[in-house]
């Protein structure tokens, strides 16, 4: 990043030593032990040798120490720490701090303290040395022209809504001139601050200069930034962007091809570096500004990246330059400063929730373990002793610790005391979603903070009849066909968060009216109904049938991570019909309240019949008397806070490209294709994660015999909807025409 700068010092900015000329002042905000400081030094020496300077080095190199090469940093350790690195520099190469010198770090917030306190300054007159260290830095951050800012900012999701000063920093990027409006909560993100203050300075002070940080990358493509992509698009003259990866989240850490994909802060000593990935941005601004417009991209992946990056800084300057794409941010999709692949339509084509305009959150309990079962007797039993009211705190806190432990917004035994003296609710144990292909029950409570999220008006519109997409706004990793729900969801239904979208919304019924339901439908798709005579259940079925082809999500990946699904919808309601058509079987194999006759039902068609069929090896009867049935692979465990993990289990090769996927070292589940076994729906591989419940550390139990056939039926479901994938594929490609 330092070799990077000072490069572009002397090609972008015409300076022609780059970092050791003395009129470029230069700013870590956030030096930490002071690792830029030093190497920008180091850099400024090796200038100096260059130009046969050795007699006068020293003393140049302590005057930009001293005088122009500054540091900001908020923890007095490691400011300690870079004081002392940049003092042991100095005196490596003769040119020692005196006694009454300093380096130029300073113990400073770097995000207040810019412009004049409007009232008057408040005097630390019992910390002389914290004062004369804040009007030190206050004179760097109001008087110096400074020409560079780089490092590495912190990254805290969790930092808290800026306050006073630091608020004034994000809230440049809360509003758009073109773009779409910013979504959620992450331009709460720490280090969107530290962007906005280097922006602030280079653009608005200076009039000139770099950025150059490594930084948490959500900002090139998440819904919370369109503003700040928009911003720098017209204040900087240049962009480059080096995305450097390692995700944890989006990418599993895996580069495309499925080989390990690290941290950019992976070393031999610390191979987990961090979870999320990483990008480099370099913002070059001119004295003769000219907007920018477009973006230099690329993408680092594999484990050798940080020595590609390490081979170009030193480099000759007659080699090959890196290659970058030449993007121009669609205005469409927010400004993406990512490569986004989509349809050249796509743009135009309504959001999802600009067809069905009302959706719910899923039902988030944070207490799954108890009020939450496979099981309805075990939930009812469980629920029975919870409002019992000769069964004391103490005790129900022996039978099921997790209920009476209370947090920050549930108080556990003033819950349970409230709610027993009403009483259980019976009919409220009900069918609930839990995650694809895994629906169980659940004790749903109208009152209080039982339910972490009950949704109360979510609930009384899951009813007979009613039909859900659980969809989210954007996927963690790539766009998956959506989950359709004819029961309650759970909030994680999807892996991301699921949003629920119904068909039909139901009113109360009052003293004078009884209760009526109504399509959920937008003034946009009524008159796109009314034009070709066609019904809201058509048009939500066609919904489901596009967004579960595959070519779909292949034409518009890039979109499709940028907000909520576009729908295409087609001219004539015959096209929309048979799209429809093909939506209800996709909804009924995702189904598992119904059967499906010839896969779970009825005389099983011959393609299915021998599909992830259950065996006992070396053949002969399963006796689930004798533990036979028991999940004992390491399918799953409990890991933090009670949370099931998925374990790494037991697949082997079976024959043709099929696969066995074993229970236990006694009975195994033959012949599942593996395709099905790798099939994905709301960010879940299906099967896996249902057997990671099943575990029987995790259940408590072996399998019932009707739980085993429940992965035969789950498979043969999987297997034809991929069989439905040509014809999903030629629909969509008739009604994006």
């Amino acid at each position: 990043m330092v070799a990077r700068v000072d490069a572009t010092l002397r090609n972008d900015l015409g300076i022609a030593n780059g970092l050791a000329d003395e009129r470029v002042v230069v700013l870590d905000p956030c030096c930490g032990t002071g690792a830029y400081l030093v190497e920008v030094l180091h850099h400024i020496a090796r200038t100096l040798r260059q130009n046969g300077d050795d007699a006068l080095m020293g003393n140049d190199l302590k005057r930009a120490a001293t005088q122009r090469v500054f540091g900001f940093e908020l923890l007095p350790a490691p400011f300690v720490i870079a004081h002392l690195q940049m003092g042991l520099l100095l005196q490596s190469l003769s040119a020692p701090l005196a006694d009454s010198e300093r380096a130029g770090v300073y113990l400073t917030n770097a995000l207040t303290g810019w412009e004049p306190p409007k009232d008057p300054k408040t005097q630390l007159t019992l910390l002389p040395e914290l004062q004369r260290e804040r009007d030190a830095a206050e004179q760097v951050k109001r008087n110096r022209k400074i020409l560079v800012v780089l490092g590495n900012p912190p990254y805290d999701g969790y930092a808290g809504m800026a306050i006073g000063e630091e608020r004034t920093l994000s809230d440049a990027y809360r509003t758009t001139q073109r773009a779409s409006k910013p979504q959620g909560q992450g331009l709460n993100e720490l280090y969107v601050r530290f962007f906005r203050m280097a922006e602030r300075r280079i653009v608005e002070q200076s009039g000139e200069g770099v950025i150059c940080f490594i930084s948490n990358y959500s900002w090139l493509e998440g819904e919370s930034h369109p503003g700040m992509r928009e911003k720098y698009l017209e204040v900087f003259d240049r962009i480059t962007i080096d995305c450097l990866n390692g995700d944890k989240y989006k990418t599993g850490k895996q580069t495309p091809t499925g080989a390990p994909d690290p941290s950019m802060f992976s070393t031999e000593l610390n191979k987990e570096g961090i979870q999320v990935g990483t990008a480099i941005a370099l913002l070059v601004r001119k004295t003769q500004h000219s907007p920018a417009n477009t973006v230099q991209f690329r993408h680092l992946w594999g484990k050798q990246k940080r020595a590609q990056l390490l081979a170009e800084a030193t480099q000759a300057a007659d080699s090959p330059a890196p290659a970058y794409e030449t993007l121009t941010p669609a205005l469409a999709l927010g400004l993406p400063f990512k490569p986004a692949k989509f349809e050249a339509a796509y743009p135009a084509w309504p959001l999802l929730t600009e067809l069905f305009p009302v959706s719910f959150p899923g039902v988030k309990t944070s207490r799954d373990e108890f009020l939450v079962d496979v099981d309805h007797d075990a939930l009812v039993q469980r629920m029975a002793q919870y409002f019992d009211g000769t069964i004391s705190h103490a005790e129900m806190r022996r039978l099921a610790p997790s209920i009476m432990e209370s947090t920050t917004r549930y108080d556990a035994e003033a819950t349970r005391a409230k709610l027993q003296k009403r009483g259980l609710l019976p009919q409220n144990i009900v069918r609930y979603s839990y995650r694809p292909f895994d629906t169980r029950w659940l004790y749903w409570e109208p009152e209080g903070k039982l339910l972490d999220e009950k949704r109360a008006d979510y609930f009384p519109q899951v009813f007979e009849g009613n039909v859900w997409i659980a969809s989210a706004q954007n996927n963690r990793k790539d766009f998956d066909p959506p989950v359709v729900l004819s029961t309650l969801g759970s909030l994680h239904v999807i892996e991301r968060g699921a949003n629920l979208f119904p068909l039909y919304l139901q009113q109360e019924a009052t003293l004078l009216e009884l209760a009526t339901r109504k399509p959920n439908i937008s003034e946009t798709l009524a008159a796109y109904l009314a034009q070709h005579n066609a019904s809201a259940e058509e048009a939500f079925f066609h919904i489901v049938a596009v967004l579960h082809a595959p070519q779909y999500r292949t034409d518009n990946a890039g979109a499709l991570r940028q907000d909520w699904p576009r729908i295409s919808l087609p001219t004539g309601r015959a096209l929309l019909q048979a799209s429809a058509a093909l939506g209800r079987q996709v909804a009924a194999l995702l189904n598992t309240e119904q059967p499906v006759s010839g896969l779970t039902a009825g005389p099983i068609q011959a393609v299915y019949k021998d599909m992830a069929v259950i065996q006992r090896t070396g053949g002969g009867q399963l006796r689930p008397e004798e533990g036979d049935l028991s999940v004992t692979a390491n399918w799953g465990h409990r890991g933090q806070g009670n949370a099931v993990m998925p374990g790494r289990g037991d697949v082997r090769p079976s024959n043709d490209g099929r696969l066995d996927v074993y229970l236990n070292d006694v009975a195994y589940w033959h012949n599942l294709p593996s395709a099905v076994w790798e099939y994905t729906i709301g960010g879940y591989q299906v099967i896996k994660k249902w057997l990671s419940y099943r575990e029987q550390s995790v259940l408590g139990r072996a399998l019932k015999t009707e739980e085993v056939r429940e992965v035969t039926y789950m498979a043969r479901r999987i297997a034809a909807l991929i069989a439905l994938q040509p014809q999903l594929d030629a629909n969509y490609a008739i009604c994006k025409t």
